[in-house]
């Protein structure tokens, strides 16, 4: 099913601001789509009114072209998935999957069909005749999956299902909800604040902040094209770089005339309109080089060195005091307290405008 918001906008009674606005989006049919961002930037809300259980404001909501914006949660043709599970716990595993059926007066193979599908595809077959408190987060989480899955909707919904596990299974989940995801073939909208999971997961993301869609996109293109700052931070663990300063004859120079860079002959042309104006770089940790041989180059003293196995991470200081992130292979040796030099990947930069904090190159 394919899912369009048009200029959507949600205000709750008793509020000045909208708590979203102007949030345009078309989730195609199959796609699994991420929304990302921050604790109150509207994500849940966005998701609650795509399943009917908030009211919109403004704006329609479609499906497959019909707009179903007063149309009750149980005739959408949609399923949800808690953060909280939402379990029955008197029941059993194989009652609290049957239960929507139940209730829609399916007869009694048709839902012992549909239940032990499920359980197989998810991997609790030996569980169905448990009660939720017997069983494990990770199993419980796939009891809640069962009982959407059952139902054979046209939408899958999920609300920050991982939140609630350790970090070993989270990471087991989210293969295992990618595998189901392809295996049943519906459109699936996740709501997650976990970078790694909308990277890991989605074959698109939309990214919120404060109310508003700050870009959609594939994963690749949040890591390798950010729309602004604020996603260039968001995305990428550690967070990008980002250093201030004025293009100028050029060359960027940073406050202080700590960093001194020249652009790629791409980004000049872009940046020729930008001549003696504030411009914000941004490079990622591992873009930088080590050694004096590639170009343009700083000095950096390091302070904190993070062993992480395949990489180290140099938490650096420049000589004006600011702060840097620096990646590199496990197996480089560097040490708190020395002083190194570093170069750029000149292809890597990206170039903000500092005023706007918009995209330039």
């Amino acid at each position: 099913m394919k899912v369009e918001l048009k200029n959507i906008g949600k205000k709750y009674e008793g509020r000045e601001d909208f708590t979203l606005r102007d949030i345009n989006l078309d989730i195609e049919d199959k796609e699994f789509c991420v929304i990302l961002g921050p604790s109150g930037c509207g994500k849940t809300t966005l998701l609650r009114m795509i399943a009917g259980l908030n009211s919109i404001t403004e704006g329609d909501l479609l499906f497959d072209g019909r707009r179903v914006n007063t149309v009750p949660p149980k005739d959408r043709d949609i399923a949800m998935v808690f953060q909280s599970y939402a379990l029955y716990p008197h029941m059993t595993v194989y009652d609290n999957m049957a239960f929507s059926l139940t209730m829609r007066k399916e007869s009694k193979k048709i839902i012992d069909e549909r239940v032990r599908s499920a359980a197989k595809l998810l991997q609790i077959e030996d569980y169905l005749y448990a009660k939720p408190a017997d069983i494990s987060g990770g199993q419980r989480q796939r009891v809640a999956l069962g009982r959407a899955i059952v139902r054979n909707p046209k939408v899958f919904l999920m609300d920050e299902p991982l939140s609630n596990l350790d970090a070993k299974l989270r990471e087991h989940m989210r293969v295992e909800l990618v595998k189901i995801h392809k295996q049943l073939g519906t459109t699936s909208i996740y709501v997650t604040h976990d970078q790694t999971e909308a990277m890991t997961m989605a074959t698109k993301i939309v990214l919120l902040d404060k109310g508003k869609i700050q870009q959609v996109g594939k994963p690749d293109d949040f890591y390798n094209k950010p729309s602004n700052i604020f996603v260039a931070k968001f995305i990428g663990s550690p967070t990008m770089n980002i250093i201030d300063g004025i293009y100028k004859e050029g060359k960027f120079i940073s406050k202080n005339e700590t960093i001194i860079l020249t652009p790629s002959k791409e980004d000049k042309i872009v940046l020729e309109k930008y001549e003696n104006k504030n411009v914000s770089i941004g490079i990622r940790p591992e873009r930088f080089e080590s050694g004096g041989e590639f170009g343009d180059t700083f000095t950096a003293t390091i302070e904190v060195v993070e062993m992480l196995g395949k990489e180290k991470i140099l938490h650096a200081k420049l000589s004006d005091g600011s702060d840097l992130v620096i990646s590199t292979p496990g197996h480089y040796e560097y040490n708190e307290g020395e002083v190194h030099k570093f170069g750029f990947d000149i292809n890597a930069i990206h170039f903000f405008d500092t005023e706007t904090t918009m995209r330039i190159n």
